[in-house]
């Protein structure tokens, strides 16, 4: 198979679909690597280095959307990059779908087979290869907090672990996923006064046993979002329903009451975030105020920490690398449910039912699509 990486375009997007260790075990197997120029530049990998490990550079993202069998990416398809899709090419990167019906669009008409990264499953019941990610987005949210509650950024001037005598930050995460888990245990670290809130009685009680008392768990409804969110220094927005719309949990009428220089980060911002007031920002330009409240929307956090990143992305995709160059799209989508599970689109289909309700389209299982 004739696997093509093109660079990524997004605005401060520097990670790279394929780090030339990836493309070593492809190339060892028979495969061919198409590279784009500078593609591994984000994270100090020259095209030579790429060469070094059988891989060919190609001069343009033209020439490898043309020439690949399969695109492997980070990032979503921009719609240029979209409409270089062709019919029965396989997709496989980040697609958060749900939110974006233009994204949607184009991958439909474009004939591909798109598997999205956050909707592979594993069998423990986990997202394998969104929870790279989700580890460092989380570890990051506090440390974009802690930079937008200094007052140059329309923070209240708080430190986040305080000082003696003088209160540490309150930080109230929502979710107590992967990406909440990790933002605890950045806050805590830093001394901070750490609530974590979640509807599974089951994950506060493991939260619980994890950290005792150097946070708090608490049950997630209105009463207690409102009670929490009003007084915190910093929310940090960390819920995840795979593959779908993420509930707005945060409301305009709540921000009103806010204390004035406190600061939400949204890291659902990929699947539309969970405040209602969020919108996708970029990191040329990652924070707006709205209410005396400043946002924080970056829907690539990871993107500014390339290297740690795509190593870490690079480690979680390549066994589903080699399973769908070494025996097909087909065979491999077929011999694993797990892989299955991330085929979000086909043949103009959509195949994954929470992007299908969010985006109000019909619904093809998986199985049947790939079977006609």
């Amino acid at each position: 198979m004739l696997i093509g990486v093109p660079k990524e375009i997004k605005v401060f997007e520097s990670r790279v679909g394929m780090t030339p260790a990836n493309v070593r075990e492809l190339t060892s197997r028979g495969h061919s690597v198409l590279v784009e120029t500078n593609a591994g530049q984000g994270i100090d990998c020259s095209d030579d280095v790429y060469r070094s490990v059988g891989a060919e550079i190609a001069a343009s993202a033209k020439d490898v959307f043309a020439k690949a069998d399969m695109i492997v990416k980070v990032k979503e398809p921009q719609p240029n990059e979209c409409k270089m899709l062709r019919e029965g090419q396989v997709l496989f990167t980040y697609l958060h779908l749900a939110p974006d019906p233009e994204q949607a669009k184009l991958l439909k008409e474009s004939g591909c087979i798109a598997i999205a990264y956050e909707t592979v499953t594993s069998d423990h019941g986990t997202l394998p290869l969104l929870a790279p990610m989700s580890e460092v987005a989380g570890r990051m949210a506090i440390q974009a907090g802690a930079r937008c509650l200094e007052n140059v950024c329309g923070g209240s001037g708080i430190l986040i672990g305080g000082v003696p005598g003088v209160r540490p930050a309150k930080i109230t995460i929502i979710g107590g996923g992967v990406v909440g888990i990790n933002a605890a245990r950045m806050a805590i670290g830093m001394n901070a006064d750490v609530t974590i809130l979640d509807r599974s009685i089951e994950r506060l009680r493991e939260i619980d046993d994890m950290y005792g008392d150097k946070l708090r768990t608490v049950y997630s409804n209105m009463e207690n979002l409102d009670q929490h969110v009003l007084n915190s220094d910093i929310t940090v927005g960390a819920v995840l329903i795979p593959g779908a719309a993420a509930p707005k949990l945060v409301t305009k009428a709540m921000l009103k009451k806010m204390k004035k220089g406190s600061v939400l980060v949204d890291v659902a911002i990929d699947q539309g975030g969970c405040f209602e007031t969020s919108k996708a920002t970029t990191h040329a330009d990652p924070i707006y105020n709205i209410d005396g409240i400043v946002h924080y929307c970056v829907a690539n956090m990871p993107g500014a920490v390339a290297k740690t990143s795509a190593f870490a992305l690079n480690n979680a995709t390549l066994p589903y690398i080699l399973q769908l160059a070494d025996n097909g799209w087909k065979n491999a989508l077929s011999a694993n449910r797990h892989l299955l599970a991330g085929l979000n689109i086909i043949d103009g289909k959509v195949t994954y039912k929470a992007v299908a309700e969010a985006l109000g389209g019909e619904y093809i299982p998986p199985s049947e699509a790939i079977a006609s």
